[in-house]
């Protein structure tokens, strides 16, 4: 029961991680550089479509070369590109709706609150520290925000 439960969640693990990551990311690098609410909507949904392409192509070729069965190598193909399209629209909700200043600490608080409930979902279905497994996913997080803020400030 727990090896199903895993393999379930392990489907939608991937792409709510780089969905919710890559978009807060490009939420926050885009407002350092002062872009419009359209170039983020552009960026978020570029992402959430063309690079989820991408992605999921990969991981299907790769599940092919682990020679996974080929239904379950679909599924999880199809998931990951489910999960991820459906987590990156939730951001570019966001910051259509909001002005860009309550945008930003929206997609930060929602990303985070997502990443904290999929850490603990995962982290309570292996059996490991809760509150430790959600400190090092959200330091993670943080790098890769900082790193893209940084990037943006470098370039204006």
């Amino acid at each position: 029961m727990l090896r199903r439960r895993l393999t379930h969640l392990s489907r939608i693990s991937y792409g709510s991680t780089a969905a919710i990551v890559t978009s807060m990311a490009l939420v926050v690098g885009l407002n350092a550089t002062g872009s419009t609410k359209v170039t983020v909507i552009a960026a978020l949904l570029i992402t959430a479509l063309a690079d989820n392409l991408t992605d999921s192509l990969s991981i299907h070729i790769y599940q092919e070369s682990e020679r996974l069965e080929p239904r379950e190598a679909l599924i999880g193909t199809l998931s990951n590109f489910a999960t991820r399209l459906v987590g990156g629209l939730t951001f570019v909700v966001a910051v259509y709706a909001l002005p860009p200043s309550v945008a930003v600490a929206a997609c930060l608080a929602w990303g985070m609150t997502l990443l904290g409930l999929l850490t603990a979902l995962l982290a309570r279905e292996r059996g490991v520290s809760v509150v430790s497994e959600i400190a090092k996913h959200v330091l993670a997080a943080s790098a890769v925000l900082a790193v893209s803020r940084g990037i943006a400030k470098l370039l204006v």
